[in-house]
């Protein structure tokens, strides 16, 4: 079996839903070409009619955004209130190990002008999710990211507002399944399988197994069943259906009406400093991409700037040899201390998700057999 990298951008063969083409371009650079023949107008229309469908006539909120003040859900609130006319309730999850910027980014943006509800899930439940999803799925904000669909859905429920908006849909913009390219609207299901990998249930499971844990307190947790869903009248959509995705514009546009602030010092595993920005737990998530797959941070963003034309593949080459074996020496005492781990425990979880065919461990650190960019048989 041969591991190779996209020849346009630099995703790799190894990426979960991943296809390439006769010209071994990966299907993010084949919906690169394809957005340019969308018709993005009737795209727009098919929006124009969304919200007129769930718009208030009384003032009421009429959708809810999800965001953590950083340069995305910011971009979509600042578009559906300023360009749309909506009134969107904007809604962020707290995260474990919040960062001092992000929570600033935040406060920026609410006042910015947007009315906000800042939900924190049950902090012991949160913390020991993540500490599951980390053991049992190599995945070390799981909790996390189950709540920001779950007690997202929840509170929508409650605020009786069934048009719910995210920003990408990375599966599609990034390279991954294109199954919902062509489709407006998602459904729970999506989310467990794709979003989720079809480990919610398997985590929610493990926890039940403890005695100081109720069934009340997983209530922000878990996915409402078909009756809920049918009452409610749930739709849940991505921005980037309706409008082509650019990331750097979102930055901009929210750098300018919403206040948003990079890192003044940089990443130690990718060149750019204006994202993933709120959580300290996202820099051992791309490591643990980086060892599964064998492509880290700085592989992503560098696929962004490569579809978006503002790089070459030889300049973004460079970037992740230099970024993307980014061991996070820096947070290591961070992490055991919030996993209640050894530094032996931690690495066998590290040891326990690495790809073996594409590392070998030197000095108690895994280093890539491979070269970026390189073909590598295993």
């Amino acid at each position: 079996m041969k591991i190779f990298w996209c020849k346009n951008c630099l995703n790799m063969s190894t990426r979960p839903r991943i296809a390439f083409d006769k010209r071994g371009w990966c299907n993010a650079c084949q919906w690169m070409e394809e957005k340019k023949t969308v018709d993005w107008e009737l795209r727009k229309k098919e929006l124009n009619t969304l919200l007129d469908k769930y718009r208030s006539k009384n003032g009421n909120f009429d959708c809810i955004t999800t965001v953590s003040g950083g340069k995305d859900g910011s971009y979509v609130s600042y578009v559906l209130k300023h360009k749309y006319g909506m009134n969107p309730l904007a809604i962020t999850v707290r995260p474990a190990l919040a960062l001092e910027i992000g929570d600033k980014n935040l406060l920026n943006f609410i006042y910015s002008g947007y009315n906000h509800i800042h939900l924190t899930p049950n902090p012991l439940v949160l913390d020991r999710l993540n500490k599951y999803g980390f053991i049992e799925k190599g995945f070390p904000y799981y909790g996390w990211l189950i709540a920001i669909m779950t007690a997202v859905i929840k509170t929508a429920g409650n605020f009786k507002i069934p048009l719910i908006f995210y920003g990408e849909d990375g599966e599609v913009e990034y390279g991954g399944s294109t199954e919902s390219k062509n489709n407006a609207l998602y459904d729970i299901n999506y989310m467990k399988r794709v979003y989720l990998e079809g480990g919610h249930e398997k985590v929610l499971e493990r926890i039940r197994q403890d005695k100081d844990i109720t069934e009340a307190d997983l209530a922000f947790f878990k996915f409402p069943d078909d009756h809920e869903i049918s009452e409610i009248g749930l739709s849940f959509t991505h921005m980037s259906y309706f409008e082509p995705w650019d990331s750097y514009r979102n930055y901009i546009v929210a750098k300018e009406n919403c206040g948003l602030t990079e890192k003044e010092e940089g990443n130690t595993d990718t060149f750019t400093n204006f994202a993933q920005n709120d959580q300290a737990l996202y820099a051992l998530h791309a490591y643990l991409m980086y060892l599964k797959f064998g492509f880290g941070r700085a592989t992503q963003d560098a696929g962004i700037e490569i579809r978006r034309g503002s790089m070459t593949r030889d300049q973004a080459l460079n970037l992740v040899k230099m970024y993307d074996n980014a061991y996070p020496h820096d947070l290591i005492e961070t992490y055991l201390d919030y996993y209640q781990m050894t530094k032996e425990e931690f690495d066998s979880v590290l040891d326990k998700y690495v790809n073996r065919s594409l590392f070998e461990k030197i000095d108690g650190i895994w280093q890539p057999k491979f070269v970026p960019g390189e073909e590598f048989e295993i």
